[in-house]
């Protein structure tokens, strides 16, 4: 989809938190009292231009039925890519947004993507999405999940992960990477592995 103007995002962004509050859309009057206008004219410019860039829709001559046709913070965050061994390039900041439906919630989840053939043992190939979801409270890791895992020295690493007594244990997907065994307290899980998207191809 084409992006918004600032000036239209602003009025988008009060429309979303507008129908989402109200359950109803709002009339031209507030929507100029929202955006300090003293003329309809913006208001319906942004409107219009809006609809022809499929954001909003309405019907001519009623009241009140503007629809949210499709919200740009809908989906899940593409945080980073997978390179070679696993490691994890992280955005700095974030570069769009992977809409998987309902199936995942988006305050919980986000998205990696495979570059490269590092996985392709664990029928992840490249382009491949990986849907993460952070870890939870005290909620325990089984040995043999895909995790995303930060460990002291290593960096940031998509791996498989086990335990040996105080280690931790993380394995690549390539028979020739080396296993890495870390104590336990140098190592931080952030996500865990939740599904496997191929979009595209």
């Amino acid at each position: 989809m084409e992006n918004l103007t600032p000036a239209q995002k602003q009025l988008y962004d009060w429309l979303v938190e507008y129908i989402n509050t109200n359950k109803h859309s709002p009339s031209i009057r507030e929507m100029m009292k929202a955006m300090n206008l003293r003329s309809p004219a913006p208001i319906q410019s942004r409107l219009e231009k809006m609809r022809k860039k499929g954001y909003l829709e309405w019907t001519e001559g009623q009241a009140r039925t503007l629809k949210i046709l499709k919200n740009y913070h809908q989906g899940l965050p593409l945080l980073g890519k997978v390179k070679d061994g696993g490691v994890v390039e992280s955005f700095s900041d974030e570069q769009e947004k992977i809409d998987f439906g309902s199936m995942f919630p988006s305050s919980t989840s986000y998205v990696l993507q495979v570059d490269g053939d590092s996985m392709i043992s664990a029928y992840i190939s490249d382009g491949d999405y990986l849907v993460m979801g952070d870890i939870e409270g005290d909620k325990s890791i089984k040995a043999g999940e895909i995790v995303t895992v930060k460990a002291e020295g290593y960096g940031t690493m998509v791996k498989r992960i086990d335990y040996n007594a105080s280690k931790t244990i993380l394995t690549g997907f390539k028979p020739e990477e080396e296993k890495i065994t870390i104590a336990s307290n140098k190592v931080e899980i952030e996500g865990v592995l939740l599904a496997v998207f191929r979009l595209n191809q």
